[in-house]
């Protein structure tokens, strides 16, 4: 399709959910009871997705803990305390860290596909976590008997593992999530390690071919979470040139919520390759008012005047609940949100005379 959209992930999951998990880790529920909980918020996200008209969709990550710590939920060798991350509403969300190796997910992404899959009557994407985020997990002090190099030889496998059988189980496409990219170069302004996390997950990319590197992406935003962000303050031209040597066909940018949108285009135009497909964010995902589907056109408009539509999709700025307890969006917020997108790209569309 010309000019493709597609969500990023999360859709707020239904209080059940919530108390569910909460339930669950107190050992007050089993897990028959609350993949029963999960399945029955799958289904109506589904439902409810398919309704907007979105040609593409994803299962909400309804069962997911957290699009970051997904793949270590249960592991014997993690414990809570590990990094801090602070966002601006004054929160903070704190990473567990590693005990002991080896590093091995319990939960490959592909079991959450594969799920949806079972009830989705269009394409699903599927999101995953990047290596760089999963690198915070390796204390600072390091681990006996386990260095920070064999940790990272693990984490590489594993990544690999993760994207590999989504795309194997038939995801329309597979997006690495790498919020963590514009935080680098808040807590490194001299963006070494931002040039170390591109390093990183390039390790990941580099395995793939070129035909399966055109169906990975990588999506970048400021943090989100509780209608917050962790690093919105970072300037976008500090992080887009080094984030387009990722060797991924599709980026999904945050974009909505950007005070100079002309400038970002013109940063994007000049530090990404014309086989690189660019999905905008026209959806603000921390504002409660929901756009308007010619808010949409007109954003769309106004960006293939710095790129060419043929390069162009359309996404939201973020998932609308990254971590799963955050209760800041309706869900039917998030669903509005996502209709006005999927509209406003079809006016677009039309305006250009691109194919439907």
């Amino acid at each position: 399709m010309s000019l493709p959209t597609e969500p990023i992930g999360s859709i707020p999951r239904p209080e059940e959910v919530i108390e569910g998990l909460k339930a669950y880790r107190r050992g007050d529920l089993s897990q028959e009871a609350l993949d029963q909980i999960a399945d029955r918020a799958l289904r109506a996200t589904i439902g409810a997705f398919e309704d907007t008209g979105s040609p593409v969709i994803t299962d909400g990550e309804q069962a997911k803990p957290s699009f970051l710590t997904y793949p270590i939920e249960g592991a014997d060798n993690v414990e809570p305390g590990g990094v801090e991350i602070p966002f601006e509403a004054g929160h903070t969300r704190t990473l567990p860290h590693l005990t002991a190796g080896p590093f091995r997910y319990q939960t490959y992404a592909a079991e959450y596909l594969e799920r949806a899959q079972a009830y989705a009557s269009v394409p699903v994407k599927q999101s995953v976590i990047s290596a760089s985020a999963l690198s915070f997990l390796y204390p600072d002090d390091g681990l006996d008997g386990y260095s920070r190099a064999a940790f990272l030889e693990d984490l590489v496998d594993e990544v690999e593992a993760d994207i590999r059988r989504c795309l194997d189980a038939g995801a329309h496409a597979v997006q690495m999530d790498f919020t963590e990219g514009r935080l680098a170069v808040k807590l490194d302004p001299s963006k070494g390690l931002l040039r170390e996390f591109v390093a990183l997950n390039n390790r990941v990319l580099d395995r793939f071919s070129d035909e399966a590197r055109q169906r990975i992406g990588v999506h970048t935003c400021p943090g989100g979470d509780k209608d917050s962000t962790h690093s919105a303050d970072v300037d976008y031209a500090e992080l887009l040139p080094l984030l387009f040597d990722l060797n991924v066909g599709r980026f999904y940018m945050q974009f909505a919520s950007e005070d100079e949108p002309a400038r970002v285009l013109d940063v994007v135009r000049e530090h990404s390759t014309d086989d690189q497909t660019i999905f905008l964010g026209v959806t603000d995902v921390n504002d409660p008012r929901v756009e308007s589907p010619e808010e949409v056109r007109d954003t769309i408009l106004r960006a293939a005047e710095h790129l060419s539509p043929e390069r162009l999709g359309t996404t939201d700025d973020c998932g609308f609940s990254p971590f799963g307890d955050d209760r800041s969006t309706a869900r039917r917020t998030a669903f509005d949100k996502i209709e006005a997108r999927v509209e406003g790209t079809r006016r677009a569309r039309q305006t250009l005379g691109r194919p439907e």
